[in-house]
């Protein structure tokens, strides 16, 4: 079977990419994939995360292990796509860049019959060209106070000033 997939760039203006690629391929495949479409040079690091309908991010697949030894990490390399993808869970997020933070919305829109004399993956479909710099991202969280001065942690600082200080302490 084929996979097809609409990845859609995080941005103000329209910029999508539709690839079909075998279903037992690898996210490190879909990885490459999405790169040479884009027309990156694939040097930076990516990752993929599972999504729910609500395109919130869940676990990660990570491109290479930084870990150690940690094997509950999942690798793009070792995951294929139908272990993790079918007609129920159909949604990816795709990081590209973690300095840039290119985010593209990866989904599964239709699984289909392989088409004799086709080569896989396919780049399908191209709309926009994706800009010269990635669309800055607003990164919120929940309000605590904290950055209003709105806090209390039980610390006496009366008499702070009174601490020596030593420049030299290193």
């Amino acid at each position: 079977m084929v996979y097809r997939f609409r990845v859609i760039l995080d941005a103000d203006e329209d910029v999508f990419r539709d690839i079909e690629i075998l279903q037992e391929s690898t996210l490190e495949d879909l990885h490459n994939t999405i790169v040479q479409s884009f027309g990156f040079d694939g040097s930076e690091m990516a990752s993929f995360y599972i999504s729910d309908d609500e395109w919130n991010q869940g676990e990660e697949i990570h491109q290479f292990d930084m870990s150690g030894h940690d094997t509950s990490i999942k690798l793009m390399n070792e995951t294929s796509l139908d272990s993790i993808l079918s007609e129920k869970q159909t949604k990816l997020i795709y990081i590209y860049d973690f300095l840039k933070m290119w985010t593209f919305f990866v989904e599964l829109a239709q699984i289909a019959e392989i088409e004799e004399g086709r080569d896989y993956p396919n780049l399908m479909y191209v709309h926009g060209q994706i800009p010269e710099n990635a669309p800055e991202k607003e990164f919120t969280g929940e309000d605590d106070g904290i950055l209003n001065g709105d806090y209390d942690d039980d610390f006496d600082t009366d008499g702070y000033d009174d601490f020596e200080f030593d420049e030299n302490w290193n």
